[in-house]
């Protein structure tokens, strides 16, 4: 089966930019290598490249292995675990409820 390809928002392009940064920052922070890093994920160095620089395409799988490797895997912890969305949409059903 061929995997489609994810097609983003500029907008949304831009913050897995800003992430691969971060993780960039961070291997380099650590001062790791990528061919260190890459081999302790478990992934390919080029796959680390693309985590860098943001790219959509990437397993999840992989940027987890990349923040484990740079002990910050209880950072993924925190995505969406604040949903402020959610809670206003659940408010305003429970507020509508008589």
């Amino acid at each position: 089966m061929k995997s489609k390809i994810q097609v983003l928002f500029p907008k949304h392009k831009k913050i897995l930019e800003i992430f691969g940064k971060n993780v960039k920052l961070a291997r380099k922070r650590r001062k790791l290598t990528t061919i260190q890093v890459a081999e302790r994920a478990n992934i390919g160095r080029n796959t680390l490249y693309l985590i860098e620089k943001g790219s959509p395409g990437v397993s999840i799988g992989a940027v987890f292995n990349v923040l484990r490797v740079l002990n910050l895997q209880d950072d993924f912890l925190k995505l969406a675990a604040d949903d402020q969305m959610g809670k206003k949409l659940q408010d305003i059903e429970l507020l509508g409820k008589k």
